[in-house]
């Protein structure tokens, strides 16, 4: 940022202080000529508000500009666009104001890596179990097919055909043991659009169709939200239905599959971030340079807090239920596998490490069959935490 402003004062003669101004005075301006249609000046109010942006900031954010995208270089699409690089900035302003500030989430693992982005000296660090009256979440990982092929979302193995045809004969398996309604979480659309034109040619979705309605989220977000309401329509009437989602899309973040809407999740692969993208590139760089976190720490610890997002869409109460299948052999590894937050871990049996789709359907059956057996209300209804726990949070607080 601070290169890009010195290069535009040497050419235009214009400084940052100035530039901090340009939205206030461009509102200015258009009250004062009583201007009501703004969107013809849409542009204008663009650039205005990028100018404020880079005149504000400096230190922690960077200027990319990108001529195409990586993924289409004959295609010309220049962007321009201000990135923030450290998200301490954002959380600042909050220390100062409190005193005490809890952060909580059932995703920060590994924690001891937000400490690091987010730049503070926390005083206590707790993980605290999850206590559930009686085992309702099932995790487990699919590391084969029953040919005895890995399955894996690897960029070296995403056009294999073997690979595309056991994910979906695994998923047309799990559509006639998993009642109601499963969501699937790809790695990035593109990825989703392949695989499922693939299916398509194979005849696969043809098979699903026979046991569930399909749904699949879009980047448009009103075809998407039409698509959650029709979703949820299929399983409350019973016909069942399985809904295609993409890791950080709308779906991983702020939409729940609880109760009968999500009775099973599968997430093809580990999403990592594209690692051409400029920007990404360049918060690598930034937190290897500020806060000396190696690239493949970060990227690895992203995508498996992005898994562990999305699996956690179909448990939201200790009276709900739900499988979760990690489908891919990297999460047999343990640096990949110790990443995943220690409720989703504690309860992944060593049995359940690296199973073939034969032995995921076995163990479906299984859990199926137990999950519907009369839940202990009493049980259920008992306090979070046992005595011995309340005094070890008292104690170290």
């Amino acid at each position: 940022t601070v290169e890009f402003l010195q290069k535009l004062k040497d050419q235009t003669g214009i400084d940052a202080k100035s530039l901090q101004f340009c939205y206030s005075r461009l509102n200015s301006l258009m009250r004062t000529l009583e201007i009501v249609d703004t969107d013809d000046l849409m542009g204008v109010q663009l650039v205005a508000d990028f100018a404020t942006l880079i005149g504000t900031y400096d230190r922690g954010f960077a200027i990319i500009i990108e001529p195409f995208d990586e993924r289409l270089p004959s295609i010309p699409d220049p962007v321009i666009q201000l990135s923030c690089l450290d998200a301490s900035l954002a959380i600042r302003p909050v220390f100062e104001k409190f005193q005490s500030v809890i952060i909580t989430s059932g995703t920060l693992s590994p924690i001891d890596m937000f400490p690091k982005i987010l730049n503070f000296h926390p005083v206590v660090i707790q993980s605290l179990p999850m206590t559930l009256a009686h085992n309702c979440i099932c995790p487990v990982i699919l590391a084969k097919g029953n040919d005895q092929t890995q399955v894996s979302s690897r960029f070296d193995s995403r056009h294999d055909v073997n690979v595309v045809r056991n994910y979906g004969k695994m998923l047309v398996e799990m559509a006639k043991t998993i009642p109601d309604g499963m969501v699937c979480f790809f790695v990035s659309y593109m990825y989703m659009d392949q695989v499922v034109s693939k299916w398509n040619e194979m005849g696969i979705l043809n098979e699903l169709m026979e046991h569930k309605l399909i749904f699949i989220e879009t980047q448009d977000v009103v075809e998407t939200t039409l698509a959650l309401d029709n979703f949820r329509r299929a399983c409350d009437c019973g016909r069942g239905a399985l809904f295609f989602s993409v890791a950080r899309g709308k779906v991983s973040e702020g939409i729940d599959f609880d109760k009968h809407y999500g009775r099973a999740v599968v997430m093809f692969g580990i999403p990592f971030q594209y690692t051409l993208s400029r920007i990404l590139r360049a918060r690598l760089e930034y937190l290897r340079e500020t806060f000396e976190i190696p690239e493949k720490d970060f990227l690895s610890f992203d995508a498996i807090r992005q898994a562990a997002q999305c699996v956690g869409r179909v448990i939201r109460s200790k009276s709900d239920y739900g499988m979760m299948v990690f489908a891919d052999c990297r999460y047999t590894r343990v640096d990949k596998r110790d990443k995943l937050p220690g409720w989703i871990t504690t309860r992944m049996k060593d049995s359940h490490l690296s199973l073939s789709v034969d032995m995921l359907l076995q163990v479906a059956r299984e859990f199926m069959r137990e999950m519907s057996q009369p839940i202990d209300e009493e049980a259920n209804n008992r306090m979070l935490f046992t005595e011995a726990e309340a005094n070890a949070m008292a104690a170290q607080s």
